[in-house]
């Protein structure tokens, strides 16, 4: 081998060790609620164990567990995340009146869910993802103008880019994707 040849290989070599550290996995920041992880029932996602407990005698958050409904619904489990709702202290905070709003809406009483949404709203003008779930609500019931109205709140809190604003969008140029 001539000292070139080393070189490059050597070069190369390096290259590919930096390459490897670098494309390690990564791991987002944040509370994507809609990951958290269902257990099976009776039991309950402890955020700070990071392992399913029996719901009964748990010992965990009103944030927890309206946390946790939130994740029963997005998995399908909608009489399971009103249950977990019912086991919330602060049954007025807008998050607990809105997955209480979507879990009714997804098990078809869809009126029920307007009722919630619009108890959240006057909690909370500023949460996007209620604004989202009550124009999707309006789309249901064939009243795309006030789901429009719903899509203009969201862009005036988080612009046109957020999740909500593209979510609610879609559903209004497509009510099948609800």
């Amino acid at each position: 081998m001539t000292i070139t040849t080393v070189r490059i290989a050597s070069i190369l070599l390096g290259g590919c060790l930096a390459a490897s550290v670098f494309s390690g996995p990564v791991f987002a920041v944040g509370n994507d609620n809609s990951t958290m992880p269902t257990c099976k029932k009776g039991e309950i996602y402890d955020q700070k164990t990071k392992k399913c407990v029996k719901q009964q005698g748990a010992n965990v958050s009103d944030e927890n567990r309206t946390d946790y409904a939130y994740s029963l619904a997005k998995a399908g489990r909608y009489e399971e995340a009103l249950a977990m709702l019912d086991t919330v202290k602060d049954q007025n905070s807008a998050e607990v009146l809105n997955y209480r709003g979507y879990a009714t809406r997804k098990l078809g009483r869809t009126d029920e869910g307007i009722s919630y949404y619009l108890q959240s709203v006057k909690m909370d003008p500023q949460y996007a993802k209620v604004r989202e779930y009550l124009g999707e609500a309006y789309v249901i019931k064939g009243r795309l103008d006030l789901a429009k109205e719903q899509l203009n709140t969201i862009m005036t809190i988080c612009g046109t880019a957020c999740e909500e604003y593209q979510d609610l969008n879609a559903a209004i140029l497509d009510p099948s994707k609800i």
